[in-house]
Formats: structure tokens, C-alpha cells, sequence
């Protein structure tokens, strides 16, 4: 059976290429056809000699993912179910702004956190995902927003390869913000980071990419050691009280200690961390949560996001009026805090954030 050469780290790449005998510098060049040029069989790579070509065929395969399904939001807002090889399935979201394109990346099917006001929780965890897989959300989509570029460009399709030189599908930023818990699969996390940062593969800035996390403590310890992209912190909630009801993970790490492991850890210079705040009526958002959020970030480089929550079947929660959310603005910002509302995007598709979940595609 031939080896997934995309599920393989890029230090595992180069100890493979040894053991087949070939130069250190052919990983390089293999590895700019793969994430550079995207192509999808090493016949493509045409600065690698007949009998190199041949060799890795026998031992790698080239493989892709296939975007089953896309669901496009009124605000632009696209939506992708992506299916894998074991016929389970995931959601990535690609969100436009006037100057950028976020894409929001999941890491596993499901999630196992059980937070009370994220649809992704009532998946479940099936498993974790690949380096592969963790990538390949990323070249799905780019390949996606080239043939979509080109069609408004050029009022036609373009044919040939599903894979190609990435072009006009750029995508600007990631956040690791979709299905999943990212820490939790931190091995292939940070494999697939690597990847993503290195400049002649993705070659994504650090300061583009942020991983987001509901608090798994010992990981967040050795975060800033493992990569230099950015952190963020879904914390909802100021007392344990709260936090212990809608976030189950708050039980085994609890604010202090994973207060405690953001003090320790290494943060990369020019980085803050992003503290995500999703507004639950009448649960989280009284003026005084507003007054205590801003006093047990106190020393920590903090920026604060604060999120309407997005409803989505069965939710058990409501969101609070605007009007309400700028007073528990104005608190933050008077304490000296970078705080800002985020808009949501693509809500009418349930693509917006803590919507995804695979049953929701059925909407369409």
C-alpha cells in the first residue's frame, strides 16, 4: 500500500528521502511541487529526473479531498463539506472581507468538549484529523476560489486538472476555529502548522494563522515552544460557576489554571492572546461579567473578542440586544482593552461561528 506523502512531517519527509537514497535537496524540491504548485502526480514535477519520478510513485501517492458540497452565504460566506477517505465528513468555512479571506479550519470530526452553545458539539467526537487532512482543507478551498476567480473573471470555466497552481484563490488568513478541538490533536496540529508556515510550501505568516482552543492547560504550557503562530482562548464565561455549565473542559482545567498556563507560557514577540467571548442573554453577559472579565485578564497582552451568539436548532440559548453588547463594550474598552465586536458571517448557512455541524449541509 503507498504512503500518504502528505501526512508526512516535514523532517519525517526528508528521513524518508534518505532511506530511498536520494539528496537532501530533492525533499525540497518535492515538497514545492506539493504545497507550491499543488500538482497531483509526480509525473508533474518536471525538475525531478524520469528515475526519481518513478521511485516515489512506487512509494507515495498524491491524493486529494473532494468538496461534496458548497453552500454560499448572502454575505459571501462560503461553506464546504469535505468528504474523507472513511466516508465521514467535515465543514470548513471560507469567510471574505474587503481585504482579506479567512478560512476557518476544523481538526477533528466532531468535538468532544461538549460546550452547550456550539452546535458542533452535538456531533461527538469520531476522531482526529490527519496532517493530510488538516492541509488539504486548505487546497480544497484554494483550488475552489481559483476556478470561482476565473469564472467571474472570464464569464466561463476553466478546464483541465483539478489540481493547478494556486492563483487567484488566495486565501489571506487561517484560524483553527472550525469542527474540533485543535489541542487535542496537537501532534498533527503542529505538523501541519509547519507545513503551513514554511516558505516553500504554504508559506502562510505566523502572524496570519491563529489556533484556537477551549483551555486544555498542559497544552497551552508548551504552545508558544511548539509554534509561533497566534493563540486564542474561547473562555465564555468569568466565574467557574458559569464556565463549569457551558464549558464541561472548565471542570478538569478551571480559570485559575488556565489563567495559570497562559502566565507560563512562551508567547512569540508582536503576539497577544485573543480571549473569545460569546454573549449568552441573561448567562454571561451582566455589566459585572463585563467588570470581572476585564480584572482576571489583568496582566496578560490581551485582546478581547466579543461574539452575539449564533443560534442554531435546538440551542438552549438566546443572544442579547446590540444596544446591550456596546455597554458591555464600553466597560472593557474603559478598563483599556482592545475589545471588539465580531461580526458574524454567514449565519443564513449556519457557517457562522459555532454553527458547524455536519447535519446542518442538509439545509441546503
Amino acid at each position: 500500500m503507498l504512503a500518504n506523502i502528505k501526512n508526512i512531517s516535514l523532517s519525517q519527509l526528508a528521513e524518508e528521502f534518505e532511506k530511498l537514497g536520494l539528496e537532501g535537496y530533492r525533499a525540497q524540491q518535492v515538497k514545492k511541487w506539493l504545497y507550491q504548485q499543488d500538482v497531483c502526480s509526480f509525473d508533474q514535477m518536471t525538475n525531478l529526473g524520469k528515475e526519481y519520478r518513478k521511485l516515489l510513485s512506487e512509494k507515495f501517492e498524491i491524493p486529494t479531498l473532494k468538496i461534496s458540497k458548497v453552500l454560499v452565504s448572502t454575505d459571501g460566506t462560503r461553506k464546504y463539506l469535505l468528504q474523507l477517505a472513511d466516508g465521514k465528513e467535515i465543514e470548513t468555512v471560507m469567510i471574505p472581507t474587503e481585504n482579506r479571506r479567512t478560512l476557518c479550519i476544523s481538526t477533528q470530526v466532531g468535538c468532544a468538549m461538549g460546550c452547550t452553545f456550539c452546535y458542533t458539539a452535538t456531533m461527538g467526537l469520531k476522531r482526529n484529523l490527519t496532517v493530510f487532512e488538516i492541509l488539504e482543507q486548505v487546497a480544497a478551498v484554494r483550488r475552489d476560489l481559483e476556478k470561482s476567480d476565473s469564472l467571474s473573471l472570464m464569464g466561463r470555466a476553466t478546464e483541465g486538472s483539478p489540481c493547478g497552481r494556486p492563483g487567484r484563490g488566495a486565501i489571506s488568513n487561517l484560524v483553527f476555529m472550525g469542527m474540533g478541538e485543535p489541542l487535542v490533536n496537537a501532534k498533527n496540529l503542529y505538523a501541519a502548522l509547519e507545513i503551513l508556515i514554511d516558505p516553500k510550501c504554504f508559506g502562510f505568516s505566523r502572524h496570519h494563522i491563529t489556533v484556537s482552543t477551549s483551555g486544555i492547560a498542559p497544552e497551552i504550557e508548551k504552545f508558544g515552544d511548539q509554534t509561533p503562530v497566534k493563540l486564542a482562548v474561547s473562555l465564555h464565561a468569568t466565574t467557574n460557576e458559569v464556565r463549569d455549565k457551558i464549558m464541561p473542559i472548565n471542570k478538569k482545567f478551571p480559570l485559575d489554571v488556565l489563567l495559570g498556563s497562559l502566565r507560563k507560557m512562551n508567547l512569540p514577540k508582536r503576539n497577544r492572546i485573543t480571549f473569545e467571548y460569546v454573549l449568552l442573554h441573561g448567562v454571561n453577559d451582566s455589566l459585572e461579567d463585563a467588570r470581572r472579565l476585564a480584572k482576571i485578564l489583568s496582566g496578560l497582552p490581551a485582546k478581547i473578542n466579543l461574539i452575539l451568539f449564533n443560534e442554531f436548532p435546538g440551542a438552549p440559548f438566546k443572544r442579547p440586544s446590540d444596544e446591550w453588547v456596546l455597554k458591555f463594550q464600553k466597560i472593557i474598552l474603559d478598563k483599556g482593552y482592545v475589545a471588539v465586536i465580531r461580526r458574524s458571517r454567514g449565519r443564513d448557512i449556519l457557517g457562522a461561528c459555532g454553527q458547524l455541524a455536519v447535519p446542518s449541509m442538509a439545509l441546503a
